[in-house]
């Protein structure tokens, strides 16, 4: 799932605001995941997802974003508005300099689905 023509599906913009509260809880060294329709995903992968969308993020995610910044974020639109391309900017770089500040910037992902195997016999 991808944006299109700028804009990012409701549910990709949800996963979004999961990967960013899974960021801010982020206490072991792997990369958090969420899940999305049976699929373990990364979220610096739902970061570079959302790249290409220009949707306004919401103020509460704003926030959330321009406070772990260490200068001042100004945005270019109207009353200082973040798009989600900029936001998701900001995360997956966030991300990959935790990644590497942990010693390395391995991406674990465990699929949710299960092989089906037959008995040996």
């Amino acid at each position: 799932m991808e944006a299109y023509n700028g804009h990012a599906p409701i549910t990709l913009q949800e996963l979004f605001r999961e990967a960013l509260y899974a960021f801010e809880e982020w206490g072991e060294l792997t990369e958090p995941i969420v899940t999305f329709e049976g699929w373990v995903i990364p979220i610096s992968l739902v970061f570079e997802a959302m790249r290409g969308c220009d949707d306004i993020v919401p103020m509460s995610i704003v926030s959330a974003i321009t406070e772990r910044l260490t200068k001042r974020w100004e945005g270019e639109g109207p009353l200082d508005k973040m798009s989600f391309s900029t936001a998701a900017r900001i995360m997956r770089a966030l991300a990959r300099k935790r990644l590497l500040a942990n010693g390395g910037a391995e991406i674990v992902a465990v699929s949710s689905r299960t092989a089906e195997r037959t008995p040996s016999e």
